[in-house]
């Protein structure tokens, strides 16, 4: 089983995404926003991170970006999950530091799938 993390501040979202991973069998967490984010990063390592772009205080790239820099988190994936589509936005996910990216409105069956996958590569 995997811990996942998930930060995401539309409650119906984050609602679908945990109900989807809790049934793939991950152990999955969340937070509301960037700071509370970071606060459960310090408190508890995941596998993987679902990190939305658009939230109230700290964007989903600075979390990142702060992650990718916290002792401990090295391994840790992130996938960008956001309405955000433009070509500009994709690339600055990634130079952030994201793993995987993918756009609103999404399948939560390809979200499962791809945690699986990007999980699958991380592990040694």
């Amino acid at each position: 089983m995997s811990s996942v993390l998930i930060v995401e501040d539309d409650l119906d979202i984050r609602d679908l995404t945990v109900f989807r991973l809790e049934q793939a069998g991950h152990d999955v967490r969340t937070a509301g926003d960037g700071m509370e984010a970071l606060t459960e990063l310090e408190a508890n390592r995941p596998d993987i991170v679902i990190l939305d772009w658009m939230m109230p205080g700290l964007s989903g790239p600075e979390v990142c970006r702060r992650l990718r820099e916290m002792p401990g988190m090295e391994g840790v994936v992130v996938l960008m999950l956001t309405s955000k589509a433009q070509e500009g936005d994709v690339e600055e996910g990634f130079r952030a530091g994201a793993d995987d990216y993918m756009v609103k409105p999404f399948s939560p069956r390809e979200l499962a799938v791809r945690v699986e996958a990007l999980l699958s590569r991380a592990r040694p």
